[in-house]
Order: structure tokens, then sequence, then C-alpha cells
């Protein structure tokens, strides 16, 4: 660990910080009163209680905010969202337990060094920590846990003045580094696979990373730009002839979705999965069929993808 982040795992071990709601409120742009609701109806959050019965909220209540208020943006209702964050965090506690159990506050530390540099618009502060936590952890928890969660935030809080500027600045130094990672990812390697954007997959961001976090070893991943006309992948499968084709979304799926996903996986020449959050709402739906379900955390979608090429993930 370097220097810096022996720093931050020594502040992690501190006594956990405690913020009232009116703070949780300003970091995360949602009223106290939906605060309270979400807490009352649907028991999406559970904040600590003073002996006078205030509320104080984690860092971890926090980010779970910010999880359901990306969720609602993708079009998930509310009272859904309580399944969908636990299924996510069983996932990424299953994927990597020991981070899980210690590094929570240090991934924090982290965030608030990126955003930080983002505010300032300062890309060398912004170059120099991204460096920093890729050298600290390995790359599904540096996008997972400390990257991706600041994008999200700006992402939702685009209307708030300054918010837009900061959001564009750090997107667009994003996705430059995530493609720079993919161009090398992919030399040398044999064995291909194509990632392609669901209809309706609005962030290429998001895309990008995916396609990153499927790459390996041993298998290169080209991703297709948004906008790819579903109705023409199994001529472009054709053409380029790849082991296997993931589709990718993380939006909730259309009613027909299933239907497509089966007469598309019956037109191609190579097996067909599906990867991201939307392959999470329709596990149960693709059992059976011949869309294979890679999940939507980063370290899972990897090990199935390398299952499902050798033939050991059933669909």
């Amino acid at each position: 660990m370097t220097e810096s982040g022996a720093s931050l795992a020594s502040g992690a071990q501190k006594q956990e910080e405690l913020f009232p709601i009116r703070e949780v409120a300003r970091l995360t742009g949602v009223n106290p009163v939906t605060l309270r609701a979400w807490e009352r109806r649907y028991g999406l959050i559970q904040p600590t209680r003073t002996e006078s019965g205030h509320r104080l909220y984690s860092l971890a209540d926090v980010e779970s905010v910010r999880s359901i208020l990306a969720w609602i943006e993708r079009g998930v209702s509310v009272s859904k969202v309580g399944k969908l964050l636990a299924r996510s965090q069983a996932a990424r506690i299953l994927a990597a337990p020991a981070y899980h159990e210690r590094a929570a506050g240090e991934w924090s530390e982290w965030r608030g060094q990126v955003r930080a540099a983002v505010a300032a618009l300062d890309e060398s502060g912004l170059e120099r920590v991204y460096g920093q936590v890729f050298s600290t952890y390995p790359l599904h928890v540096v996008f997972a846990d400390v990257l991706m969660p600041v994008w999200q935030e700006l992402l939702l809080r685009q209307d708030e003045y300054g918010r837009g500027s900061e959001w564009v600045f750090f997107d667009s130094f994003l996705r430059a580094r995530v493609l720079q990672r993919l161009q090398l990812a992919r030399c040398g390697q044999q064995a291909r696979v194509i990632l392609a954007p669901l209809p309706g997959q609005g962030r290429e961001l998001e895309l990008l990373v995916a396609g990153l976090l499927l790459s390996s070893s041993d298998v290169a991943v080209s991703v297709l730009g948004l906008g790819q006309p579903l109705a023409e992948l199994a001529m472009v499968c054709g053409k380029l002839q790849p082991q296997a084709l993931v589709l990718f979304s993380n939006h909730p799926p259309a009613d027909d979705l299933g239907h497509q996903l089966n007469r598309l996986a019956l037109g191609l020449d190579c097996p067909l999965a599906l990867a991201g959050e939307t392959a999470d709402l329709m596990g149960e739906d693709l059992d059976g069929t011949p869309v294979a379900c890679l999940g939507g955390e980063g370290r899972l979608m990897q090990r199935r993808l390398r299952q499902f090429l050798a033939g050991h993930l059933d669909t």
C-alpha cells in the first residue's frame, strides 16, 4: 500500500462519523421529508437515534441514499429499490468480502479526494489521485467503490449550479482513461467478446467500464457504440466472429425484452449473455433460456463470463 493509502487505512479505524438529517439532505439533495419516508414506508435506510430521538446517518447510509437515487433515475419505482439494494450489496460482499470488512472508510476518503479535484476542475490533481487509488486497489474496486459513485452523484445533481460542469469534466476524464485501458487490454489477445448496449442504455461511460470489467488476461472485449441497432447484431457478429456477444444495460428492462433476447439468440452463431443491473433485474426470467445472466457486479461479471466461455455457466 502507498503511504497515502496507509494514512487512509489509519483514518478508517477512527470512530465512524455520523451526520444529522439536514447534513445528509445537503450532501445528497434529498429533502428530510423524503428521507424519513424512505425509512418509515420502505425500510431503505436505518439511521441510528440519539437519546432524544434525532436521526444520525453513517457514511454507508449516505451512499445508500445515492444508490436509491441512481435506481430511481433509471426508472425503478422506490417500492422495488430495497430488494435491488440488498441483492447488489450481497453480490459485492460475495465478490470481495475482505474489502467490505475493512475498507469502506478508506473508500470514502478516496472519494473525498476525487470530489475535491473535480470541484477544482484540477486535471493534474485528479490524475494524481486516479493513479494513487489504482496502486492501492484492484480495478473493480476502484470503479465500483471510488470513481463511479462520485460520477453518479454528480450526474444526479447536474441541475445545481456548477455541478454540470464538474460532471462533464469528470465524465470526459474517465472516458478517455477507460478507452485507453480497453485498447491496452485488447493488445495481443486472440479470444474476443463483443459488448453491445441495449437500446435505451444512455451513458457511454457505464458501457465502457463494463467492457473493462469484463476483460481479463485471456479475453479481450470490443465495445460497440451507443445506438447500435439490436436487429443488426446478428449481421455484426457474422462479420466479426466473436466467441460471444454480451448485451449490457443498467436500466429497467422493457416488458418484451425477454422475447427480443430469445429471438436474437436464435439468429446468432455465437452464445449470448446479458450483463449489468438489467441482468440482475431479469435473473429469474432468463432461467431456462439460451441467454446467460452475468449480473451487474464487476468481479462476478468477469468470473461468470469466463465460466460461460468455457461452457461451465448454466443458462
